[in-house]
């Protein structure tokens, strides 16, 4: 409905192509780190209990400096500071009789009839609400956790067991979204044994409770909860609402297209009661919209329908936030997208038409009829009306919000489409938090993504030409575990600048950001575009917004270090490396950018000549990601060969490497030398090695042999390389200072 007509909802492979063609195509992150460089030079910790799984709850507790950890058959509290160290568990298993009976009922003993913690909420300074699974019979129970944080208690509260229908859902593969608003629980779940009751519930606190209409397609039908939040809408605490956010098989498609599945934002009143006569302790302003992530194109929109995660940034205006979400695709190509809602743009989609279904062929249209007053999803406060309860909403306004639950309008991002997306990626988007970022141009959001391999990406939202539109930059690609598993769960700490990530295996705990391992020069760290990051003359590091200008250089919307790193004279003196080769063999040339952006750029200076040309990329070259391989060669391709990175229009030189060809003669004379030279010490063996074997067969053919490769080793961002001391005998290398040579036109038939 709206821009998501029903010939649209599914995209083909016309459209999938045009995706691609319009830049759309996977993005490549600057660094990558695995989960063994993580451990050992970023402090990545982890934890996990033994014979113990699923850590899908987590909740960030500040003022105790405490993590709180659902998993099966424990609450665990973790220290914010360092989660390895000061954890206490209290073990919460079902009782023996509900494990039973729960696998009488055919369900498996040992993977299915545990209490799987599935909802964990602060209640107040003192306690928590937690929500289980228990073995198919869902339950709640207040926990302690004590007043201070130099003595965390955690223990169940004696008589505080209760039953947590409604609350927590029976079966623990599915999912639980709610949230605490003083001391309501408003959540949707599944309330029965078979999970066909779906419903978004109000328990707790003085107040009755209520539902929503059971059973009825048109308001659920068979929905997905993702998140739920409380945004206030005015000033008056009368006209707050609770958001939730859900994907649900869509009534209003076309039944050619079948079970199609789309993405929901629905509203209810915190101050409904239900109707007098009609939808008794039923929501009577309850309402919902379609949330549409989609690229738009000339065929159609290609949409992302599942939605897997929300999160609220909050802003200065607490009725306005920003929504980040994360979508993937159920259609003919794997792909996943962030998209970025206003609430300004929520409320529009619900005073919008509401959808209504008549005409010989049951179409859907705007409903074009009087629209009873009160207005349907208005609440009783005095902003908007004179009614002070729902029990006081005339009839027909309940039996239009009863039929009419869906509004025609749908919600769209800002800037109309995706801000960060990935197709093919081999991965889908799981999870999402955000963090609000001080640089020294401004405030940026930085986004953490979760997904399916156990990694989590850093991604920027840079301004794009004018507002609202914005482009998202992949800067990291972190793999936070080394299982792969799926990430489950996800909390940010803008005050402790940590991330923790939880599994079904184990909870992970990263720094936010990672400045040394942007590099060891200036221009390194302003290409970064790392808000967290700056440089402050010497190193890259954490940029603190107090300090003088000067020592904060720093481009995130540009990256453009021509002008601030101009004049740097940090960066380390390139070295010429000297290599020889033999006439006929190979040689390979290592250089890799630490930046998995940048390509590299060659260039040669014969011998005795000034002017500088670029190596081809045909013909006997082989232009790799590690380096440049040189086949069959030749006398005349002596000489110096410089590799640069370039990215974003920037050159830095990385590598300067003198080859020597020699021909048969020179090069068993050189054997013969080494020969009687002492035998060094056993040392890694050389990669490339192997990777010469494979291309020339022979150890590089003619009389090359071991002795077509001299070679240092480059500093890389994937292979950490310690300090390599001076040797005698065969492995000498021979180093001398750079000298700078003129840039000129040269040909390349040389090669």
């Amino acid at each position: 409905m709206g821009r998501a007509t029903a010939a649209a909802m599914i995209p083909g492979l016309a459209l999938l192509w045009a995706l691609l063609q319009g830049g759309a195509a996977l993005s490549t992150p600057r660094l990558r780190l695995s989960f063994q460089e993580l451990q050992a030079r970023h402090g990545l910790r982890t934890f996990r209990l033994e014979r113990t799984c699923c850590y899908e709850a987590l909740l960030l507790d500040e003022e105790h400096g405490r993590l709180f950890v659902g998993a099966e058959n424990h609450v665990v509290s973790l220290s914010l500071d360092n989660i390895s160290k000061r954890a206490k568990k209290l073990a919460w298993p079902a009782p023996v009789e509900w494990r039973e009976e729960c696998n009488w009922a055919g369900k498996d003993i040992g993977t299915e009839c545990m209490n799987f913690i599935k909802l964990l909420h602060i209640y107040n300074h003192t306690h928590l609400l937690a929500c289980g699974t228990g073995a198919f019979h869902p339950t709640c129970a207040f926990v302690e956790v004590g007043h201070r944080l130099e003595e965390p208690v955690l223990r169940l509260a004696l008589g505080s067991l209760e039953d947590g229908k409604g609350k927590s859902p029976y079966d623990p593969r599915h999912r639980a979204a709610s949230v605490l608003v003083g001391e309501e629980l408003y959540s949707g779940v599944a309330a029965d044994l078979m999970g066909r009751d779906f419903t978004i519930f109000r328990s707790l606190g003085q107040r009755p409770s209520v539902r929503t209409e059971p059973h009825d397609s048109r308001w659920l039908n068979e929905p997905k909860f993702i998140k739920v939040f409380w945004i206030p809408e005015s000033e008056n605490p009368d006209d707050d609402k609770i958001y939730f956010f859900f994907r649900e098989l869509a009534v209003e498609a076309a039944p050619a297209l079948g079970r199609l599945s789309l993405s929901r934002v629905g509203q209810i009143c915190r101050n409904d009661v239900g109707g007098q006569r009609s939808l008794v302790n039923k929501w009577t302003t309850f309402l919902k919209a379609r949330l549409v992530c989609s690229v738009p194109g000339i065929e159609g929109d290609t949409y992302f329908d599942h939605l897997q995660d929300v999160f609220l940034l909050p802003s200065k205006d607490r009725q306005s936030p920003l929504l980040y979400t994360v979508f993937s695709t159920s259609s003919i190509f794997q792909g996943s997208a962030v998209c970025v809602y206003s609430m300004s743009d929520v409320r529009r989609a619900f005073l919008g038409p509401f959808a209504h279904k008549e005409g010989p062929m049951h179409q859907w249209v705007p409903y074009q009829g009087r629209v009873p007053y009160p207005r349907p999803g208005m609440c009783p406060s005095k902003t908007f009306g004179t009614f002070s309860s729902t029990k006081d909403f005339p009839d027909d306004v309940i039996q239009f919000a009863r039929n009419h639950p869906l509004m025609y309008n749908s919600v769209l991002p800002m800037g109309g489409r995706p801000l960060f997306l990935q197709v093919s990626s081999g991965y889908t988007f799981t999870q999402i938090v955000v963090d609000r970022v001080a640089a020294a141009d401004g405030h940026y959001d930085v986004l953490f993504i979760g997904t399916d391999t156990g990694t989590v990406l850093k991604v920027i939202s840079v301004p794009k030409g004018s507002r609202p539109n914005s482009e998202g930059l992949l800067l990291e690609e972190l793999q936070v575990f080394e299982d792969s598993a799926v990430v489950t769960s996800m909390q940010i700490s803008s005050k402790r600048h940590q991330l923790y990530v939880a599994s079904k295996s184990a909870v992970a705990q990263i720094s936010l950001h990672r400045c040394a391992s942007h590099g060891r020069a200036c221009a390194e760290c302003c290409l970064a575009r790392d808000p967290y990051c700056a440089w402050d003359g010497a190193t890259c590091t954490r940029f603190q917004s107090s300090a003088k200008r000067r020592f904060r250089r720093q481009d995130i919307r540009n990256g453009d270090p021509s002008t601030l790193c101009s004049g740097d004279s940090s960066r380390p003196k390139l070295l010429e490396q000297k290599v020889f080769g033999v006439e006929g063999g190979s040689t390979f040339l290592e250089c890799e950018p630490r930046s998995l952006q940048a390509h590299v750029n060659w260039t040669f200076q014969r011998v005795g000549e000034a002017a500088r040309t670029q190596v081809p990329v045909e013909g006997r070259t082989e232009h790799t990601a590690q380096g440049l391989l040189l086949r069959r060669l030749r006398r005349q391709d002596s000489g110096v060969y410089q590799c640069a990175a370039v990215e974003q229009g920037f050159s830095q030189p990385l590598r300067r490497v003198a080859l020597h060809v020699l021909n048969a003669a020179q090069a068993e004379r050189l054997a013969r030398v080494e020969e009687t030279m002492p035998a060094a010490p056993p040392g890694p063996k050389l990669w490339y090695r192997d990777f010469l074997q494979l291309v020339e067969p022979g150890g590089g053919g003619g009389h090359g042999g071991a002795h077509s490769l001299r070679m240092c080793r480059p500093l890389s961002a994937s292979r950490p390389q310690p300090p390599e001391p001076q040797r005698k005998g065969r492995n000498r290398r021979t180093h001398v200072p750079e000298q700078r040579a003129e840039r000129g036109p040269r040909s390349a038939a040389h090669w």
